[in-house]
């Protein structure tokens, strides 16, 4: 073992080790307060979220609404639709326009046909939407409630927003009140979903949940190992002799939080099968001779979303869509994100997660059977038989993924995104994007189960 490769592994089982991943003014600028280490979601949250330095508080559009919905079928085909859509980037000025923003109304459409479809419609309906950003699904799930559903359905349902930026619950109340008759039925409230005070007490009914585009920006921790068998270590951010810099700091596991996502993927070694330590041992002759350091983003964001709401709402049914993986990612690591800015009309990504200085986004990609694995953790399932001669763990939950395409072919109206030449930008651009579906195994209809 080199000199300076074994002082780094002692380093770490001693505890600690500092980085030379180094940026500076993180401290100056306000996303990291005080000279106590964070954690690295702790970092994330604060460069997205932070009232007076985030992202998405310093930003009141960073998401565009267009003033109306894109005729696609005047649109003679991609080409068409690129410029299009260019113009309106130019116009608007602002970093994305999201799915259901671009195929209005025709996307919300989709997940209303889906609730209508599936929903339990002996109780009042209750749809909590996450993270709405504009309130265009509101009101366009309104909408078709009002157009589609039973009167009695639309008339008693309600319709809740729950949404961490101020600015943006304001401009839901703007969205959906264009619709007189919605003001009724819809409530913002503004509070952090992941914290399970503001959900009050545990909702036994059923009711719905939407997350669109909320999970690649949730919070993330990171994890690092100098090799390809050392333990995996915590990553922290601290200042360096007290400037305004700030450099990465390992440690061992300790979070509880963190322990318990490398537990749901399977990262601990200590657990490991019989065939799985015998690789392990393998991988370790190799890191003696070619020592490679080893990253991984973890969704603990999700893990702790995820807790909350099958606490507060075992019944729920969910449905999440996000980008199940992102191109042209430079910064290192399982799961990496992709950080980028945007200034006088041109984006710039970043190598470095630690430039985000609350004039960047962080934008995660969802590993969908990662999600599985967490909700059905949440739920209260456990594969490992707790005695001897007990029955077989059953899961609570009905799971599916889909492809984007898949969801809207079976729930849809694709016709209505097509262009004349027969290019379809819902189905043909958005191949790196799917849906979630996860519902209690009790609502599900004998006919259909696995």
């Amino acid at each position: 073992m080199a000199p300076a490769f074994s002082a780094q592994v002692s380093a770490l089982r001693r505890g600690a080790l500092r980085a030379r991943w180094v940026t500076a003014a993180l401290f100056s600028s306000g996303i990291l307060a005080g000279n106590k280490p964070v954690l690295v979601r702790d970092f994330v949250r604060s460069a997205l979220y932070d009232p007076n330095h985030g992202y998405f508080s310093k930003r009141a559009g960073p998401v565009g609404v267009l003033d109306a919905s894109i005729r696609f079928n005047q649109l003679e085909g991609r080409s068409a639709y690129i410029q299009h859509l260019d113009k309106l980037y130019k116009k608007h000025d602002i970093a994305w326009f999201t799915p259901v923003e671009l195929f209005k109304p025709w996307y919300a459409y989709a997940i209303a046909a889906s609730i209508l479809r599936t929903a339990n419609l002996s109780v009042p309906l209750k749809i909590y939407e996450i993270g709405g950003g504009s309130g265009t699904c509101a009101k366009c799930i309104l909408d078709y409630m009002m157009l589609n559903a039973p009167p009695k359905v639309y008339n008693d349902m309600k319709y809740i927003s729950v949404e961490i930026s101020s600015s943006l619950a304001e401009k839901q109340l703007e969205t959906v009140g264009e619709v007189q008759s919605h003001l009724s039925k819809f409530t913002v409230e503004h509070r952090d979903a992941i914290n399970r005070p503001g959900w009050g007490r545990k909702d036994p009914l059923p009711c719905w949940v939407l997350m669109l585009e909320v999970l690649d920006n949730l919070p993330h921790d990171l994890v690092y190992s100098p090799d390809q068998v050392s333990p995996w270590m915590e990553v922290w951010i601290e200042k360096v002799n007290g400037s305004s810099q700030a450099s990465e700091v390992y440690k061992p596991l300790q979070d509880p939080l963190i322990s318990r996502c490398v537990d749901i993927i399977g990262m601990n070694e200590d657990k490991a099968s019989v065939s799985e330590k015998l690789a392990f041992a393998a991988k370790g002759v190799l890191s003696k001779v070619f020592p490679k350091p080893r990253r991984a983003w973890l969704p603990t964001g999700c893990l702790k979303l995820m807790d909350t709401l099958h606490q507060a709402l075992p019944s729920m049914s969910l449905i999440a869509s996000d980008f199940s993986y992102l191109p042209d990612v430079s910064i290192p690591g399982d799961r990496a994100p992709l950080v980028s800015s945007k200034k006088d009309g041109k984006t710039s990504d970043h190598r470095n997660y630690l430039d985000a200085q609350g004039d960047a986004d962080i934008f995660f990609p969802t590993d969908f059977r990662l999600l599985e694995q967490i909700d059905h953790n949440c739920s209260g399932f456990s594969k490992e038989q707790k005695n001897r001669g007990a029955f077989k763990p059953v899961k609570k939950r009905r799971t599916i993924i889909l492809d984007t395409a898949a969801f809207m072919e079976e729930f849809g109206l694709p016709l209505k995104t097509r262009t004349k030449d027969g290019y379809n930008p819902l189905l043909d651009d958005f191949k790196n994007t799917k849906f979630y579906l996860s519902v209690p195994t009790h609502n599900v209809p004998t006919h259909n189960r696995k």
